[in-house]
């Protein structure tokens, strides 16, 4: 069975794709993506899902959002001089 898949990130990144199993595996496929276009699914729960990308990238963990709002703690970019 595949599903629809997404990316959105604190660098303004969004991407769309799919999601899929593959060889017991869970396989997240996301086009116009650079850095992040095939990711297995390491482990995943209620608040948290973490991926390990092709290429280099590595593991990635992601915080669930509720009711609309950024979950806190998360990285900012360097507002600069």
């Amino acid at each position: 069975m595949t599903a629809a898949a997404a990316l959105f990130s604190t660098d303004r990144t969004a991407c769309g794709g799919s999601a899929a199993e593959r060889g017991g595996e869970h396989v997240i496929r996301l086009a116009r993506c650079e850095a992040r276009t095939t990711g297995t699914v390491g482990s995943v729960n209620k608040t948290t899902l973490r991926i390990t990308w092709e290429g280099g990238l590595g593991e990635e963990t992601y915080t669930r959002a509720e009711g609309g709002a950024l979950p806190s703690g998360l990285p900012t970019a360097s507002l600069g001089s």
